[in-house]
């Protein structure tokens, strides 16, 4: 029997696909860019908030990578100016999903002539559509009760190694603007880690990977559901998971608080527990990258028990050295003890302290570490919106950078502090009230660096992943 096989790939990076992508990103944001530059050259006072809102219209129309990078600019703290982030946030991640001609081509890229009869079903409409690429539900050929497996086919655009490497250039840019217009803060790490971590996105076999490493790194947590991977069903731009049942987060935020606080519960243990363990954190704790699932046991009606982690691309893994310095910081803060902060600092590769720049990070340092040195039960903010989550304490931190800047600030925090950030704004979506602190010092409590770099080493090699992020 002739075997199937998967056409040549037509879709790696191409200077072609990347100069069609330069000439529609740039007609759209190279006039503001360029207002941008000239205002500074030339001294003018430019207006920020009116040039903010010209730039996320422009941003607006178009699709791909530039919309997940304006999205990830909007949520590092001192990536952009406070009128800027603030815009750009309001940017909707939801696209335009390819057509099913598109879809037939694109799956018998990946699977092969005949791709079809490798699955029991598969639906034409997508159940969702994001910046580089879209899900499709469908079931599989195993039959051991009369029904396939439900399955999620993630299935990235065309061309999007091209539109990548053609964005990153825009990004480069756009930064480099940036430096020009307010050089308190050097952007450059920022860029370098966007990029490292959207090349990253594009390879669906890493990805398989990160699931790997996830159900390995939270097994035995019952609050949350991670999907195990079809291999046979993925490729470097297909990825086959399980199908999890489940309702959106903010379909929650008007529940008991016993609902919510479970809920935030298994939020937090999905994001200390691999980092503070393993050195890994998920990047992207957006409110889509989440679902709610049932506990449907007994006679009793179902109850929302625990989170689905639905998404796995944007995982950043750390050296055990970084997560020490996390640590001790930590420990630093709430003794007083000022060689341990600074000790934490000199860790993560900040260059040149003195006391003012010490004291400077500390705002920053503080208001992240806040809950999680407050014994009681609480909320991770009182009062404030979860869109203006951080952004009061990063505009304070950048006013004092002024006078002592440029600072250059490690590239491992661009996601650090996102993550942070984001799953702050996910608590605060939900009017959790917790024990913060008690919840953090368990993920801790037998903390060494010795024990995460072994943890890391095993969990690594089982997944088939490298060290190095």
């Amino acid at each position: 029997m002739k075997r199937d096989r998967p056409v040549p790939d037509r879709e790696k990076n191409r200077f072609s696909a990347r100069a069609k992508r330069y000439v529609r990103v740039g007609a759209n944001v190279g006039g503001v860019a360029a207002r941008m530059a000239g205002a500074r050259l030339f001294g003018i006072d430019l207006d920020r908030a009116k040039n903010a809102i010209e730039l996320t219209a422009a941003l607006g129309g178009l699709k791909g990578p530039i919309m997940k990078v304006a999205q990830l600019l909007a949520t590092i703290p001192d990536a952009l100016p406070p009128e800027y982030a603030l815009e750009l946030a309001k940017l909707q991640s939801e696209a335009p999903p390819m057509g099913w001609a598109f879809v037939k081509r694109r799956m018998t890229a990946e699977l092969g002539a005949g791709w079809e009869k490798k699955f029991a079903s598969f639906e034409h409409k997508p159940a969702a559509a994001a910046s580089l690429g879209q899900v499709h539900r469908a079931r599989s050929l195993d039959t051991s009760k009369g029904l396939g497996a439900e399955l999620a086919c993630k299935l990235q655009y065309p061309d999007m190694e091209s539109a990548v490497e053609a964005d990153l250039q825009q990004l480069t840019w756009l930064l480099a603007i940036r430096r020009r217009m307010d050089p308190a803060i050097d952007t450059s790490e920022i860029g370098q880690e966007i990029g490292a971590r959207l090349r990253e996105e594009l390879d669906y076999h890493r990805e398989a990977k990160h699931v790997a490493l996830y159900r390995a790194m939270l097994a035995g947590q019952e609050h949350i559901r991670v999907p195990n991977v079809w291999p046979e069903l993925s490729t470097r731009r297909l990825l086959t998971l399980d199908w999890l049942e489940g309702r959106r987060l903010l379909q929650h935020k008007d529940d008991a608080l016993a609902v919510r606080n479970r809920l935030a519960t298994a939020m937090f243990t999905a994001w200390w527990f691999p980092f503070s363990r393993f050195g890994v954190i998920h990047g992207d704790p957006h409110l889509g990258n989440y679902t709610v699932f049932d506990d449907k046991q007994g006679r009793g009606k179902p109850r929302p028990t625990g989170i689905n982690l639905l998404d796995y691309g944007c995982i950043r893994i750390f050296p055990p050295g970084f997560v020490g310095g996390v640590v001790d910081l930590y420990h630093g803060l709430e003794r007083g003890d000022d060689d341990l902060v600074v000790h934490a600092y000199e860790t993560w590769g900040f260059k040149r302290l003195n006391r003012d720049l010490i004291d400077t990070l500390n705002i920053w340092a503080k208001f992240i570490y806040g809950p999680l040195l407050d014994n009681r039960v609480r909320t991770i903010a009182d009062g404030v919106k979860p869109a203006e989550y951080g952004r009061k304490e990063a505009f304070r931190v950048h006013q004092a950078l002024r006078q002592q800047g440029p600072v250059t600030v490690p590239r491992e925090f661009v996601f650090m502090d996102r993550a942070a950030i984001g799953l702050g704004a996910v608590f605060l979506h939900l009017r959790a009230e917790l024990n913060f602190y008690r919840l953090f010092n368990v993920a801790i409590g037998d903390f060494s660096v010795a024990r995460v770099a072994e943890r890391q080493r095993k969990a690594l090699a089982a997944a088939g992943l490298d060290a190095h992020g």
